[in-house]
């Protein structure tokens, strides 16, 4: 983090004070684990499209445009909606902190997930965060209710690297 960047934080923090700092880490961890929790759930839908004719399998090479070397390309793969992100921030909280997971957030300041919108566009803001034209601030309204999601919901995921072996 530069000076200016972590200037622009603090100043941030100071002039939002209803998010503790942690509420901020943590959102931008969760973007990271949702980018990576919907590109497995990605390839494993994709699995379902592999029952293709050979005819249809082949590709002219003018259909690409080295779009893996193109940065804006691979940032709109990875972009996430407000909603997508709500799921991921869900999933991660949960992860972390079990059943506990709504009394941390609660204890950072955050209680719907309006907040997390509001801690996403303060870190738009000052330039740690990027959005697309088609997102709006209000994606992130009512997405879920915390007692319900993080509660009465609550469920454990078990993956392969989760499982006894």
């Amino acid at each position: 983090m530069t000076d200016e960047t972590y200037s622009d934080f603090m100043r941030m923090l100071k002039d939002d004070p209803r998010f503790k700092l942690e509420a901020y880490q943590f959102v931008r961890e969760a973007l990271s684990f949702g980018q990576n929790y919907f590109e497995l759930n990605d390839e494993d839908e994709e699995d379902d499209d592999l029952a293709l004719d050979e005819e249809e399998m082949i590709l002219d090479d003018d259909e690409f445009d080295d779009e893996d070397d193109d940065p804006e390309w691979q940032e709109q793969e990875r972009h996430l909606t407000g909603q997508m992100l709500c799921e991921a921030i869900r999933n991660f909280a949960q992860q972390q902190y079990g059943l506990m997971a709504k009394t941390v957030l609660n204890s950072w300041g955050v209680e719907t997930t309006s907040h997390f919108g509001d801690i996403v566009y303060n870190l738009i803001d000052i330039g740690m965060m990027k959005k697309s034209p088609q997102d709006r601030r209000e994606d992130f309204d009512g997405v879920y209710d915390f007692e319900d999601a993080f509660v009465r919901d609550f469920r454990i995921e078990v993956t392969e690297e989760s499982s006894p072996r």
